[in-house]
């Protein structure tokens, strides 16, 4: 269930009407998060049930590792990795065994027979484990303390306006809003209804609209001048931005209209004057989790010059395996890596415009390479980049427009 979908606004509707009916009849905490709970199922449900299961066991395994760490603090550090493995390991079977295994044959050439085809990769399976991480260990360093009502923490995992798609958002931010009756009127649904306005035009009327283009051209690059793969690859800037922002706008609009907060998730990364500040401003709560939770215990800026490279490498290196099981996305991330390391090392002394143009070019450019299926398909596109005419079609102009405007 897509929120650009009509089955889902009319799934929302009646959700409301519960929700209002309970604030101002029963006024019960309690029936408020039994009502989202059901609903949140009922949506990841409806794109495939079979996966309940899933975030079930990872909802009761994490609730249960909280408690334990509390209560049997001798044995913590035990439980935690247990429960870290836990996750971990389901995260890898259903995203990165296909991967790890057709490598593996690939290697040895061995006998592909034992393939795992078939695995289907559960939808928003990276952002509820995440979200699931960040309770875990933050009960562990004892910044927040183990959730005893089951309901709640449930609610707190599969909580429908970002289950599929994020905010990954921290426990100690959204869990405790659980704990209270929240308020639904009139001024939050008016401001909940502007935001997904403005999320509904970058994600239907922008992304969804050149979409079509963007995979035409990425198909069909040998076709195509370099002056097309150029549009190609800005075409596709915008289209990534505005369907990740605009998605991520829809569900904070849709959790402001039933009174709940979301953290902002972008803040127009493409004005970024480095690569340091386009992922402080790019899907903010992904940055943040990185940053908090495998950067700094790594020992973030304050050791030694190898080990900042070392740590800063390693974070984007996780970043990228997050994006997907594909070894665009692994290079994708180190080089995001290996620039942020040369930006600390290099200072130029150039104006903050010129900041901007390297930094959106250096972005622009290594989008290719995440939208390429293959290392060969992203090579393959930037030597005909570079070495045909540089022509510009009509039916590109828009993208120019989009460009300007985002």
């Amino acid at each position: 269930m897509l929120f650009t979908t009509g089955i889902f606004w009319i799934f929302f509707i009646f959700v409301y009407i519960f929700l209002f009916f309970n604030l101002k009849v029963t006024k019960s905490i309690k029936i408020q998060n039994c009502i989202l709970l059901i609903s949140s199922y009922l949506f990841y449900g409806y794109w495939d049930w079979r996966f309940l299961g899933l975030i079930f066991l990872v909802s009761t395994q994490t609730f249960l590792s909280g408690i334990i760490i509390k209560n049997f603090s001798n044995h913590k550090k035990l439980i935690l990795i247990s429960s870290l493995s836990i996750n971990l390991s389901i995260l890898f079977y259903f995203k990165y065994a296909n991967f790890f295994v057709n490598e593996f044959i690939s290697i040895f050439k061995l006998n592909n027979n034992f393939l795992l085809e078939n695995i289907i990769l559960p939808v928003g399976i990276s952002f509820y484990i995440f979200q699931s991480f960040t309770y875990v260990l933050d009960v562990y360093n004892k910044k927040i303390k183990p959730e005893r009502n089951l309901i709640n923490y449930f609610t707190f995992i599969a909580f429908f306006p970002q289950l599929v798609a994020g905010p990954i958002e921290r426990a100690s931010s959204l869990l405790p809003q659980f704990k209270n009756l929240q308020d639904i009127n009139l001024v939050a649904l008016l401001e909940g209804i502007k935001i997904i306005i403005v999320g509904l035009f970058l994600k239907v009327f922008i992304a969804d609209n050149i979409s079509n283009g963007v995979d035409d051209i990425f198909r069909n690059y040998q076709n195509y001048t370099s002056g097309t793969l150029i549009l190609g690859a800005l075409a596709f800037s915008i289209q990534i931005y505005c369907d990740f922002s605009g998605y991520s706008l829809i569900a904070i609009g849709i959790a402001k209209t039933i009174g709940f907060s979301l953290m902002k998730n972008f803040d127009l990364p493409y004005m970024s004057t480095s690569l340091q500040e386009f992922w402080r401003r790019w899907h903010i709560s992904l940055s943040s989790f990185f940053r908090d939770y495998l950067y700094i215990p790594l020992g973030g800026n304050k050791t030694s010059p190898n080990k900042i490279i070392r740590n800063t490498l390693i974070t984007f290196f996780a970043s990228g395996l997050w994006h997907g099981a594909n070894w665009t996305f692994i290079i994708w991330g180190v080089l995001h890596g290996l620039i942020i390391v040369l930006e600390k090392k290099i200072r130029l002394k150039i104006n903050k415009f010129f900041h901007w143009i390297i930094t959106f070019c250096a972005v622009t450019f290594l989008w290719i390479l995440f939208r390429s299926e293959t290392l060969n398909g992203f090579f393959q596109y930037i030597s005909l980049l570079f070495s045909t005419k540089i022509q510009f079609p009509e039916s590109g102009r828009q993208i120019f427009i989009y460009g300007f405007i985002f």
